[in-house]
């Protein structure tokens, strides 16, 4: 019990924090064993305050049933516990996080995850043993399914952070000036430059090794880079993987031979030692949880979302998912970018880190690939994922199809919009209500009476507005509420004859909108195939 020295505000509102704080850690603690409801304790940083604090509340608040009036814990003891994670607390509390209701969030992710691939005529064949996805969203909200603990290696994954390091360290500039920018359609091992010369861009496999040439630093500063956007979680090296890259990489020599006699690399660079750079940096090896806090880095501008360093230059992210959304999947980049609309860069050791900017970062693996070298379960990952939320670039669209949105506030933002849009409505505020439409509000919002902004300003004789929200917004003007009053009928009853007349109107143009599919074209992604 807690034992307040002597009443005072700041220690009444400690006692009711402590309450709830307890509460929540008794949730925490219920939920231990799979995803905890605001997808915060598994991050690893936040994790060790939290388990602290657990600790302190276990030691000081729970005893022996014989004793139990005999434990005491002070308000100083208390608020030391909780003190180093007030702010991620309240944000629990507040549920101001990216995705506030992340227990059906991740319910849904889990229905993507279990969900058989009947169309792809080879997957059944595939060991189902090694498929692992794991998710960390830009405030360091955490899932995890399947095998994300396993350490693979990161092969051509490597290739957007090994740019992201060369552009954060030389700069743009610097960096194009012997790499490009443009997708190549064409094999990603293939011995072909552009028109200037130069590798098509970073995610080939001639761009990566120029890359490798430009960073002065060897493979142990770049695992402690990768290391910091990893959050300081698993990042590991297979010097097995390494010594056979060197001793089969005969394709990555040709193309390094290539390169050289072209003059691709910057004076002074030995192209042997940019190779076996490239082949170290292939071999660094993460799980699905490091990789996925590697993702979320990307999509929080560059600062960790675990330790919250930042680690890359906003330049350095801008431009890297840029090149990750056009060339990042192979040969399969223009399809991918067409279907699932989103950065990503895939490996051929069945990796996919995948990139939703603003909101959360994807590790899938999966080893079985398909016939261009892309993990046949996390292509169809990400695609169900995008046919599910609306995560697809352009998905925000005015009058698109509709789509769950995990980042939607809960009832009370809901409410708080009702209100400004009904206070602006029956206040005449036509600058309020233009801001309100070009931020994609539904101008059609109803009260607890089912009135909508047209029922409110029609009834207060408004006619600026009235207007606004027919020749503009195109509202229903034949919308009831639960008196049966549709806003011409409040026109009539209040005496607004101008708002009468351009309703009379507005009422033989109106013609309702047609309804719009609310399914994702169930068409599959062609090249999944063929498995190889």
């Amino acid at each position: 019990m807690l034992d307040p020295t002597g009443f005072t505000w700041p220690n009444f509102l400690s006692i009711c924090f402590f309450f709830n704080t307890t509460y929540f850690f008794w949730q925490v603690h219920r939920t231990h064993s799979c995803s905890y409801s605001d997808g915060i304790a598994n991050s690893e940083y936040p994790r060790r305050g939290l388990l602290l604090c657990i600790g302190c509340l276990t030691v000081y608040t729970i005893c022996e049933k014989s004793d139990v009036h005999s434990c005491h814990m002070t308000v100083s003891l208390h608020l030391r516990c909780v003190g180093s994670n007030i702010v991620l607390l309240t944000q629990a509390f507040r549920k101001k996080f990216i995705i506030p209701d992340f227990e059906t969030f991740v319910a849904n992710i889990n229905q993507i995850y279990h969900k058989v691939a009947d169309y792809i005529p080879h997957l059944a064949k595939f060991s189902p043993d090694l498929w692992g996805v794991s998710l960390c969203t830009v405030d360091g909200q955490r899932y995890s399914m399947g095998d994300t603990r396993v350490p693979f290696c990161l092969q051509s994954c490597v290739k957007p952070l090994e740019y992201a390091i060369a552009v954060h360290e030389a700069g743009t500039e610097r960096v194009h000036r012997y790499v490009g920018k443009e997708p190549s359609g064409l094999k990603f091992n293939k011995l072909s430059l552009d028109e200037e010369d130069k590798p098509h861009n970073p995610m080939v496999n001639a761009g990566a090794i120029v890359i490798s040439s430009l960073i002065k630093v060897n493979v142990m500063c770049v695992m402690d880079f990768i290391t910091k956007m990893a959050g300081r979680e698993f990042v590991g090296f297979s010097n097995a993987t390494f010594q056979s890259e060197k001793e089969t990489g005969d394709r990555n020599y040709a193309i390094g031979y290539y390169l050289k006699e072209k003059k691709c690399f910057p004076p002074g660079a030995d192209m042997i030692d940019a190779l076996d750079f490239y082949f170290q940096l292939c071999s660094i090896e993460v799980t699905c949880e490091s990789g996925s806090v590697m993702a979320a880095t990307l999509a929080n501008g560059g600062i960790c979302p675990i330790t919250g360093e930042r680690v890359l230059s906003t330049e350095a992210v801008r431009n890297t998912l840029s090149l990750m959304h056009s060339c990042g999947m192979y040969d399969f980049s223009g399809q991918f970018a067409f279907h699932v609309g989103l950065p990503a860069k895939s490996g051929v050791s069945g990796a996919v880190l995948l990139v939703v900017p603003n909101i959360m970062g994807v590790m899938c693996w999966s080893p079985p690939l398909d016939k261009v070298g892309n993990s046949v379960r996390g292509i169809h990952f990400c695609q169900e994922l995008v046919s599910v939320f609306n995560f697809h670039n352009y998905d925000n669209l005015r009058h698109f199809m509709k789509k769950l949105d995990p980042r939607r506030q809960s009832d009370d933002e809901r409410n708080k919009s009702v209100v400004n849009l009904m206070f602006a409505a029956y206040s005449g505020d036509v600058s309020a209500l233009r801001r309100f439409a070009l931020s994609s509000m539904n101008m059609e919002l109803k009260d607890y009476d089912s009135r909508t902004a047209l029922h409110v300003a029609a009834a207060e004789g408004h006619v600026d507005v009235v207007l606004f929200l027919t020749e503009v917004c195109k509202v229903n003007p034949f919308v009831k509420d639960r008196w049966g009053n549709i806003p011409l009928d409040d026109a009539v009853q209040f005496g607004h004859e101008n708002v009468v007349k351009i309703l009379q109107q507005y009422h033989h143009l109106y013609s309702a909108p047609e309804s719009m599919p609310r399914m994702e074209d169930n068409q599959k992604l062609e090249t999944m195939k063929g498995v190889a």
